[in-house]
């Protein structure tokens, strides 16, 4: 083998093993299903979207996401129109379900390490940014847990199941 031959051949071992080191598999990548989410304010460990809470996470390759998070049992409207729900049934809905999407980072180890909300179904949402300081996802096998704390204090911890 020639002298340039080696040193290319080196050069090749090298750089794929430094790319092996810094490509790692985003841990988050996928569709999440919600299996539960506590509030606990002041200790009290409250079921924060009722006892029957339904949501989905998903975060795509491209390193986009949506989340949305209902409480399966908030009653029907009477009316069938979205737009003609009372002012109890409107803040039930609104109190119980939260939408919201945009964009997330991995760091290199392939963790999540924070996201920007490009819209929400609360508007104060949009356009906030979180890190990891404010927003943790643990992610054990097919298991997540999502760790947040409200600007007020209040502790939010979702726990979620990777759908296959």
């Amino acid at each position: 083998m020639s002298v340039r031959s080696a040193i290319l051949v080196l050069a090749l071992i090298i750089s794929s093993s430094a790319f092996a080191q810094t490509a790692t598999e985003n841990q988050v990548v996928g569709t999440w299903r919600m299996m539960s989410a506590t509030i606990d304010p002041g200790g009290q460990n409250i079921a924060a979207y009722g006892e029957n809470p339904n949501g989905l996470l998903v975060f795509t390759p491209d390193m986009h996401f949506v989340e949305v998070l209902t409480d399966a049992d908030v009653p029907r409207f009477v009316s069938n129109a979205r737009g003609e729900g009372t002012d109890d049934e409107n803040r039930m809905a609104m109190s119980r379900s939260i939408g919201f999407f945009g964009t997330y980072t991995v760091d290199e180890r392939g963790e999540f390490s924070g996201n920007g909300v490009e819209g929400a179904t609360f508007p104060n949402w949009v356009g906030s940014v979180r890190t990891r300081n404010d927003l943790r996802l643990i992610v054990e096998d097919d298991r997540m847990t999502e760790q947040f704390r409200r600007p007020e204090g209040t502790e939010i911890r979702i726990e979620w199941q990777r759908v296959k």
